[in-house]
């Protein structure tokens, strides 16, 4: 991206721009004649790290080669950066444009920093409403931010969106989007620039809300369009799939960002569980129980018009979810394959959705061993064969457990080897289901429906494992297996390379091809976070957030004990690697 003749490209000419008052420099996401979405579409700008997912494609790959299978034995410590307050470690990916880079944590800070040296450049820190925050369970982590228009956009914990300007830190405006102080939900997860809206989903898996996604205007922060995944509209014969008055309180919150494919100007977005999290409903969950019905749009992938939040089709991956099995994973990988384009999708139940464009089933292959919440699923067209559903009382062994087969963090496509990697997780949990009612006074509560222990697979100890597939048929080409589910994710490159941040706090660094180690680093704690690649002053970085906490990673220290038991879940370091 070209900068006018009056700035220099250099990270280091930032500060004196500003106070030479450049106005007429090129903000990153803004160049004249390119759309701000531009450079996230097809990943020809390596250097360069602008959405959550890396591309629109959701890849999380970067075509960078400089380090590689031959050097990474040499990769070092370039520099690292403190994330201040870091309750449940950092979760958050890092952005990167023009050699800058941006990166969140918990309570809604974000830091701008030079991407060669680490030189903080400038520090913001959301005001907040702190009883609040204190009142909420999924929080106060942030895991993302989106750019574009010289902003940085970041949903707060207390239900709102803010832009930040890129080049001062200072807040340019906020809209209100939810009554965290009676839903007591907010954001946690990344928004996604497309075209002049940035589109954000609310947390409500859990909670007795309705789930909404919101289009917000990139410029003016002014509300373009809300789609509520619990029951649509007045009008919407998804209604109807909820018995008598459960969709008012259905959860269904898309709390990770999806991705865009610009030719069919659509966006693709996934969806939460609905509320309560386990129905005592059993077997007779169509007509009886807390919720009966399919509870549309629960636990489904949507396409929707950007410019209008209307729907254009959707697929419920789990009809009546009663597993907290959902589909907010935001993975949305965009292939092409002998002329056929495809779109793949985790869920959380150890199954990966093959899609076409409209989001008719292709195929679905089972990715984790221990799943038996259902006895598989037909691959042509994605119907659940034989459902474990679960009445009031006490169960045992339930696979996998609710942390999920897969989980949030991201995997990675490597455009060299065909290969798509993805952490599996080998787990079960016991559990009791119980018969609840949602609370909304004075504020809105968690509506489980069950309590539950996290177990070991009959015949084997819980532990995780990291694959590299044919992401269309499923098949395998090698594995790794961990001791602990890796809790984070990861990052493939041009240079043959896979990077695996793992629990225990090593970072390593695989042949993308053969899944042999080549190196390995020990940065101190867990890794529960994104990471990157990019380009700084002509050097390629690798950039890994550490820091260990979340809703998953606080059942390792009683269930797993060794290191966990010691592990801080107050910190959080961003540890940014090169070459000599």
């Amino acid at each position: 991206m070209k900068r006018s003749h009056l700035c220099t490209v250099a990270v280091a000419a930032v500060a004196a721009a500003l106070e030479l008052g450049c106005a007429s420099m090129t903000t990153p996401g803004a160049a004249p004649g390119m759309s701000p979405g531009a450079a996230m579409t097809d990943g020809d700008n390596p250097a360069d790290w602008r959405t959550y997912h890396g591309t629109y494609k959701s890849w999380h790959y970067s075509g960078l080669d400089e380090i590689n299978a031959d050097n990474v034995k040499n990769l070092k410590v370039a520099w690292t950066h403190v994330m201040p307050r870091s309750t449940r470690g950092l979760q958050s990916f890092p952005l990167v444009a023009d050699g800058v880079l941006y990166y969140s944590g918990s309570y809604n800070q974000l830091f701008a920093l030079d991407g060669a040296t680490g030189r903080p450049i400038w520090a913001y820190k959301h005001k907040l409403n702190e009883d609040l925050v204190a009142k909420q369970t999924h929080s106060p982590y942030n895991r993302g931010i989106a750019m574009g228009f010289g902003n940085l956009y970041m949903g707060t914990l207390d239900g709102k969106l803010a832009a930040i300007d890129m080049q001062t830190g200072k807040l340019k405006w906020e809209t209100k989007l939810i009554n965290s102080e009676k839903l007591t939900v907010g954001f946690t997860g990344a928004p996604l620039l497309v075209k002049d809206k940035v589109i954000i989903g609310s947390q409500g898996g859990e909670w007795p809300y309705r789930g909404p996604i919101f289009g917000v205007d990139a410029q003016t922060g002014k509300l373009a369009w809300t789609f509520f995944t619990v029951g649509g509209d007045d009008n919407d014969p998804a209604r109807k799939t909820w018995g008598g008055d459960s969709w008012k309180t259905g959860g269904g919150g898309g709390w990770m960002a999806g991705g865009y494919d610009p030719k069919t100007n659509t966006v693709y977005w996934g969806t939460a569980n609905p509320a309560p999290l386990y129905d005592w409903g059993g077997a007779d969950w169509k007509t009886k129980g807390a919720r009966p019905g399919d509870n549309l749009y629960t636990t489904s992938v949507l396409a929707l018009d950007p410019d209008t939040g209307k729907l254009k089709s959707f697929h419920q991956e789990l009809p009546h979810d009663a597993w907290d099995f959902d589909s907010a994973v935001g993975e949305f990988v965009m292939l092409e394959r002998d002329g056929k384009n495809y779109i793949v999708h985790p869920n959380k139940g150890g199954f990966v959705f093959v899609y076409d464009n409209n989001l008719k089933v292709q195929n679905v292959w089972q990715g984790v061993k221990n799943i038996n919440f259902v006895k598989s699923i037909d691959p042509k067209t994605g119907e659940l064969i034989g459902r474990r559903d679960m009445a009031e009382g006490k169960h045992q062994a339930l696979c996998p457990y609710i942390a999920g087969g897969y989980s949030w963090n991201a995997g990675s496509y490597n455009p060299g080897t065909g290969l798509y990697y993805k952490v599996g997780n080998e787990w079960c949990m016991d559990l009791e289901v119980v018969k609840t009612t949602p609370i909304l006074e004075p504020m809105a509560q968690l509506n489980i429906g069950a309590n539950f222990n996290i177990t070991n697979p009959k015949g084997d100890k819980a532990h995780g494992h990291v694959s590299g597939r044919d992401p269309i048929t499923g098949k395998m080409t090698w594995e790794i297996k961990f001791p602990e589910p890796p809790l984070a994710s990861l990052l493939s490159t041009g240079g043959d390379l896979l990077f695996v941040p793992d629990p225990r706090g090593w970072l390593r660094a695989y042949d993308a091809r053969t899944g042999k180690e080549l190196w390995k680093h020990n940065n101190g704690q867990g890794h529960n976070g994104g990471i990157i690649s990019y380009r700084a002053k002509g050097k390629q970085y690798i950039a890994v957030a550490t820091g260990w906490g979340g809703l998953a990673g606080d059942d390792y220290p009683a269930f797993f004990g060794g290191v966990f038991a010691q592990m801080p879940k107050d910190s959080g370091v961003l540890k940014v690697f090169a070459l000599p």
